[in-house]
């Protein structure tokens, strides 16, 4: 492994039990999950494989279950100081300010939603506590709001909840709102591109579609075009190949090294920390 700071932007660590339901659902409905054993082994892999840190996005699918899954992220990262923490609401839930608040006052570094499982626009009003946080405490919101994978799984059609139009009412409601959209925004990637230049707060994640492992994928020639506005993310470990694949298809392009090391770790330095 060539001697590089390498930061996975887009990971998930859950608790066995939801570990478990989630592996069942990309079974029935997506891909089969290469690797299936508990949060530690995952850490340990990115660990020995040379990932320096590695950001954790929980996220929720019904209300009531925020506090806990926050909580278990935050003794992960404890025991583990590789894993940069991020949070999770449940938009709407009782005591969301509350759960925001508490979690970006302290060690949190971002929010995740996800529009598809909890079935929620970007601009739906029950999402303005979370971009109002984001905005106070300069912490990034992680929001998968990209069409696809438009998969009947998710039980609506994707396209109802997602797509940079959304994205963009929600920023003009709330411009100080620091946002990572995951997958480059596919596959809606040229008009998330087209919303860099106008919302500087606005950045887009790799996750799983640089690699060449689906059958369409967005044009990765807008690394070269926004080295700056671009994280490396896999969704470790929840893939159906090995963890560095798409870092391998990444380093494949020859960026030149600059650009390369904002990708894999400067931007995202600058909006998790250290």
């Amino acid at each position: 492994m060539p001697s590089q700071l390498v930061i996975d932007a887009h990971v998930h660590l859950h608790p066995d039990r939801l570990a478990e339901a989630i592996r069942r659902w990309f079974d029935t409905h997506a891909w089969q999950i290469k690797y299936r054993s508990g949060v530690d082994d995952a850490v340990r892999t990115l660990r020995e494989g040379g990932i320096a840190r590695m950001v954790a996005l929980p996220y929720v699918h019904k209300p009531g279950l925020a506090r806990a899954l926050n909580d278990f992220t935050l003794d992960v990262a404890r025991r583990n100081p590789e894993v940069i923490p991020c949070c999770t609401v449940f938009p709407g839930e009782e005591g969301e300010e509350e759960i925001l608040e508490e979690a970006l006052s302290g060690p949190f570094r971002g929010v995740k939603i996800h529009s598809h499982v909890m079935k929620i626009a970007p601009d739906d009003p029950r999402l303005d506590p979370v971009w109002r946080a984001s905005g106070r405490w300069r912490k990034p919101v992680v929001i998968h709001c990209g069409p696809e994978p438009a998969n009947p799984g998710y039980g609506l059609d994707t396209r109802t909840v997602s797509g940079a139009d959304r994205l963009r009412r929600a920023l003009d409601r709330h411009p100080q709102a620091v946002v990572v959209v995951p997958h480059l925004g596919f596959d809606q990637t040229p008009q998330f591109e087209a919303m860099l230049a106008q919302y500087p707060n606005l950045y887009l994640d790799t996750t799983m579609v640089v690699g060449r492992y689906f059958e369409r994928q967005p044009d990765v020639d807008i690394l070269r075009r926004h080295p700056g506005r671009i994280l490396y993310g896999t969704d470790f470990p929840n893939i159906p190949y090995e963890w560095d694949h798409e870092l391998k298809a990444l380093r494949a392009l020859r960026l030149p090294a600059a650009e390369e090391e904002r990708i894999l770790s400067g931007n995202a330095l600058r909006l998790f920390g250290p």
